[in-house]
């Protein structure tokens, strides 16, 4: 029997989280990009045969990110140097054309096997990876989440097999047509959502070979990896303070894992030498950043908090009453995951509002029949929205709505304290980017949303308006008051 063993680090939805931060103990350094190289390095060194993953999402989460659209991002991973990366809907921010910029500057293979460019059928990205380890054959193949239609909705050269069922049987064309008898080990690279993971493996073939699916997307903090149709599926949570390691035997003869053991390893400076070259590259960029964006711009009476996307928070309180104010709309639909730190204040300088709300997009209003607007608020907030892939929402005061998770159905909706009237009329607010993919996000398709009036727009750059709102208010203070209430 001929075995290897090898050591597969995997990494997810980073989004440009550069640096480190102090935590509880004497101090500690927790996460960033210095201290995650440094332990790479150090596998590297000690290990025989390593290979370093990422699932998507390098990109969108802080300032640095945001000021270079994603150039510094790419740089700093030549640092990394991971022997394969797939895309996640974040690489799509900055648009096609820029994400095929950045593919340029990579010098590590981006993988993706179901983006095509429409009208030919073609593959926008290499599909797969073949690499070659010690005598040992390793196939990577990429899947991206749906949610890249989303951000290309309006580009109509650019498809995507976006079901679970479509994914599987593209993984299967892949494999039937490059995973011959030298291939010792199968690993898909995914963007879908741990939940999505799971049934996807369950889709797979036992014939295609499939050992292992490295994913993202859902943010899932894990214990150990879950197993389905004999497949390892594991994610390594978000940001740099933790990566994935599996330490795997191959069986050639069977390409087959046939011995296993998965941890997920805290990144601290306890425990990890930093990588100092890339922390000179890092800090030359946040530098120029801090040089721009440091400027104050207003001060919180507290600090304000948003630790979770699927519940009603603090700064999502604050942000949704700003954009209702401003739009002058009854409801204020605000995405979570929109605003990309769990806590903004006291202190708000520039740089902090940025890269709490790194997205400059903007504002439209559309008038709907409160039936409508009671639609919207049964389907954003049904259970199986809140599974950490679904589009949940803060909305501004004055909006109470109570929904029954037993029943599974909308108890009461409130506009300015009376009940929703359905056959009233209500202005809401709601992003370009929900807008334009309104059917998926909040169940409304966009000739129900015009059908009441044409769209106008609130703001054409969300940014400015929270910038000249914030400069303008000092002492802000927002607190969990029910405006979203689960029973």
């Amino acid at each position: 029997m001929n075995t290897k063993r090898f050591t597969i680090l995997h990494n997810n939805d980073m989004h440009g989280d550069f640096l480190a931060e102090t935590g509880q103990v004497n101090d500690e350094l927790i996460g960033g990009l210095s201290l995650l190289s440094g332990y790479i390095n150090q596998v590297r060194r000690t290990e025989k045969n390593v290979i370093y993953a990422i699932a998507g999402d390098m990109v969108q989460g802080s300032i640095i990110d945001t000021e270079y659209k994603g150039i510094s991002t790419i740089e700093i991973m030549n640092y990394l140097s991971p022997d394969v990366v797939t895309l996640g809907n974040h690489e799509l921010d900055y648009g096609l054309p820029h994400l095929l910029f950045l593919e340029k500057l990579a010098n590590f293979p981006i993988i993706n096997s179901n983006m095509y460019i429409t009208k030919y059928n073609k593959r926008l990205m290499s599909p797969y990876l073949i690499k070659e380890i010690d005598e040992f054959s390793i196939l990577f193949i990429g899947i991206i989440t749906e949610t890249v239609m989303d951000s290309l909705r309006r580009d109509g050269h650019i498809g995507t097999f976006i079901s679970l069922e479509d994914a599987a049987r593209e993984t299967g064309r892949i494999c039937d047509a490059y995973k011959n008898a030298d291939i010792d080990l199968t690993i898909l690279l995914t963007h879908i959502g741990f939940d999505s993971d799971k049934e996807l493996a369950a889709m797979l073939k036992p014939e295609w070979g499939v050992d292992m699916i490295l994913g993202g997307h859902s943010h899932t903090l894990l214990e150990q990896p879950a197993v389905v149709n004999d497949i390892l599926i594991a994610q390594a949570a978000v940001g740099t303070n933790q990566v994935g390691r599996f330490d795997i035997l191959v069986d050639d003869e069977t390409n087959s894992i046939i011995e296993w053991k998965w941890q997920l390893v805290p990144i601290t400076s306890s425990t990890v030498e930093p990588d100092l070259e890339l922390q000179k590259f890092i800090d030359d960029f946040n530098r120029e950043v801090d040089a721009k964006y440091s400027t104050l711009i207003c001060r919180f009476a507290r600090q304000l908090t948003h630790p979770q996307r699927e519940t009603e928070t603090a700064l999502g309180n604050l942000v949704s009453d700003i954009f209702a104010e401003n739009s002058d709309c009854d409801v204020a639909f605000i995405g979570s995951g929109s605003i990309r730190t769990k806590m903004l204040g006291p202190v708000v300088t520039l740089r902090d509002m940025k890269q709490a709300f790194p997205y400059d997009e903007g504002y439209l209003k559309y008038t709907i029949t409160g039936e409508q607007l009671q639609s919207i608020f049964s389907y954003i907030m049904r259970k199986d929205n809140r599974n950490g892939e679904g589009e949940c929402y803060q909305v501004n005061s004055g909006v109470k709505a109570i929904y029954d998770d037993i029943f599974q159905r909308l108890v009461s909706l409130q506009v300015g304290g009376q009940e929703v009237d359905k056959d009233r009329l209500y202005v809401i607010g709601l992003t370009d980017y929900h807008a334009a993919n309104c059917e998926k996000n909040i169940g409304l398709s966009m000739e129900a949303l015009n059908a009441h009036g044409p769209m106008k727009v609130g703001a054409t750059s969300m940014q400015t308006v929270l910038e000249e709102y914030l400069r303008g208010h000092q002492n802000l203070n927002r607190e969990v008051e029910g405006r979203l209430v689960y029973q």
